[in-house]
């Protein structure tokens, strides 16, 4: 065994979790050997399969070249949402405790 495979690399560098009704989001900061940093975003679901707990994850690797298109592309998606909402021809979040289920072979 050589000494790099004895090394030991921990290349999480923070991690946010985010729970959301049947829902949680993972926001994992990593680095590279290289330390260049990347993000992944993980949806992770609970379902039941044969009366036992499965999840459904979804995973996201964002890299550091796409770090400002993502967040504006974001920023500018909750934006439009804030804008339409307050048309009236949408629901507030605050109106409805229903939440509505989108499987991504429907996208």
């Amino acid at each position: 065994m050589n000494e790099e495979s004895k090394e030991v690399r921990n290349d999480e560098v923070y991690s946010n979790v985010v729970r959301a009704g049947k829902r949680t989001y993972f926001f994992d900061v990593k680095s590279t050997r290289n330390n260049d940093l990347y993000l992944t975003l993980t949806e992770s679901k609970k379902s039941f399969r044969d009366g036992k707990p499965t999840f459904q994850k979804h995973k996201i690797f964002l890299y550091k070249e796409d770090f400002e298109k993502f967040s504006d592309g974001l920023r500018d998606a909750l934006d439009k949402i804030e804008e339409l909402k307050e048309t009236g021809e949408y629901q507030n979040d605050e109106d409805s405790n229903e939440f509505s289920s989108v499987d991504f072979n429907d996208l």
